[in-house]
């Protein structure tokens, strides 16, 4: 389940200029004022049970990201529940692995739909969409009784990480469903039955390496060489691990020479060793399900990716497999973050369009989505954990979300995330494009961040671009 988008936000804005409507994601840069929640639908009295005033006999449209977690999860569990309160609204649901493709121009047409999981490889801009008006607030969700309590809140039943990290404009205006959780990934099974440890630090790490690529069972190390932001996730959570938290907010804050700091040259050092001498033949040709598969496989023996990868791989995984994560081993022996410490973040991310002709149902949607009902079951179906707290709670889990979830226990206060490549989409290009050359040789590591921060220096300096700040 990549998650780059495929289109710059240049391209995206002036993409808009191929629908002949004006106004949405126009060829203007300009900030669009943010349309309030209740101008494209007529007003409907609210109460506690109807906190945003649905109308009960208006369509809600919803898209979902077809990938990693099917729609199933939507049209089994998310919908029925809303439906069960809202008999007459009709949801007219749609699915989708290419939601730019497909939704970019209903929002230069200025009829964008109500619902939409804006993830997989080609998510919209969210900065773009932001920078343009195009988000509604949720802040009312998070202020909204919760679907199973009236008398809590919704925003007291969901990780804090998900209201910092969906803010745009100071606004909290992305619901990020899923607690992705990310990690050297293996079969528990192939480790045990060949004795082999899991390593705690950097050079254990290269050890078991040598040791796999010397058994002849399998290789070492793969990522999806087509789509190498699987990649350039350990890296940067090396450096984070290695140089402290404020690698990454750097980096988010596009300081001058984030991407050059000492912690970035130690890790992506560390990881072209890596792509020069343990690689799995063939990988930077794959995309994310062959290699996963072919670890399913037992052709090779670790990969990064984050805890969506047992749901993709369910109908290839062997029965005994059982996944596992670790995280990313210490590795200078001074490292100012512990081991243990992991890269957790929301993802999943669902918007409500400001300018559709329903958001008070779509509003809704994600209210009775935060239902610990509607997030057990979907945690139940999918295999992955959710935003809701305890939402897992008195259900049987699955092996890999068993060993994430001991992770992110076992991190506690010690994890990270960072947030550049939702904010600027040309900078994720570039860093996908150069950890593709750094992993296959073609760039040295001081090559390889420079060509970075080349990138990062050009959208500072570019005034038409809207810049996010991190604390």
């Amino acid at each position: 389940m990549p998650h780059t988008p495929r289109i710059s936000r240049r391209e995206l804005l002036r993409g808009a200029a191929l629908v002949p409507v004006a106004g949405a994601l126009g060829a203007c840069a300009t900030p669009a004022a943010p349309p309030a929640a209740s101008t494209s639908a007529a007003p409907v009295a609210t109460s506690a049970a109807n906190p945003f005033g649905v109308a009960a006999d208006k369509p809600l449209e919803v898209w979902i990201f077809d990938g990693g977690f099917g729609q199933d999860y939507a049209t089994n569990i998310h919908q029925p529940l809303f439906k069960s309160k809202y008999p007459g609204v009709e949801i007219k649901h749609n699915a989708t692995k290419e939601i730019t493709k497909i939704l970019q121009p209903r929002f230069a047409g200025g009829n964008p739909p109500e619902v939409i999981d804006n993830s997989g490889a080609q998510f919209i801009d969210f900065g773009a969409l932001s920078q343009d008006g195009q988000l509604q607030d949720l802040t009312p969700l998070l202020d909204a009784p919760s679907w199973d309590d009236p008398n809590v809140k919704v925003r007291d039943t969901i990780d804090q990480s998900v209201i910092d990290i969906g803010q745009y404009d100071g606004k909290f205006s992305v619901l990020g469903y899923v607690n992705y959780i990310y990690g050297i990934w293996y079969s528990q099974k192939v480790f045990r039955d060949n004795g082999w440890q899991i390593p705690k630090t950097w050079d254990e790490f290269i050890a078991l390496c040598e040791t796999v690529k010397k058994s002849g069972k399998m290789a070492p190390f793969t990522y999806a060489g087509k789509f190498p932001q699987y990649l350039y996730e350990p890296l940067l959570t090396m450096a984070a691990k290695i140089g402290g938290n404020e690698v990454l907010v750097n980096i988010d804050n596009l300081e001058d020479g984030a991407w050059t700091a000492e912690a970035m040259k130690t890790a992506a050092t560390a990881w072209a060793e890596v792509g020069a001498k343990y690689l799995m033949e063939g990988t930077t040709g794959l995309d994310h399900v062959q290699t996963q598969t072919a670890q399913n496989k037992y052709k090779v023996a670790m990969l990064p990716s984050a805890s969506w990868l047992e749901n993709e791989q369910k109908t290839t995984t062997p029965a005994d497999f059982e996944y596992g994560v670790f995280p990313i081993p210490d590795v200078t022996g001074s490292d100012k973050l512990p081991y243990g410490t992991l890269h957790t973040q929301p993802g999943e991310n669902f918007i409500v369009s400001a300018r559709s002709p329903h958001p008070q149902a779509g509003l809704e949607y994600l209210r009775a989505m935060l239902s610990k009902k509607a997030a057990g079951d979907f945690s139940a179906l999918v295999r992955t954990v959710t935003a809701v707290k305890g939402a897992t709670e008195g259900r049987e889990i699955s092996p890999g979300v068993t060993s994430a979830t001991k992770a992110v226990t076992n991190a506690g206060a010690n994890t990270v995330y960072y947030r550049w490549f939702n904010w600027y989409g040309p900078l994720k290009d570039e860093a996908i494009a150069a950890t593709g050359e750094l992993m296959s040789g073609g760039l040295t590591p001081d090559k390889y961040l420079e060509r970075i921060q080349k990138k990062a220096d050009e959208i500072k300096n570019d005034s038409s671009i809207k810049k996010y700040q991190r604390q």
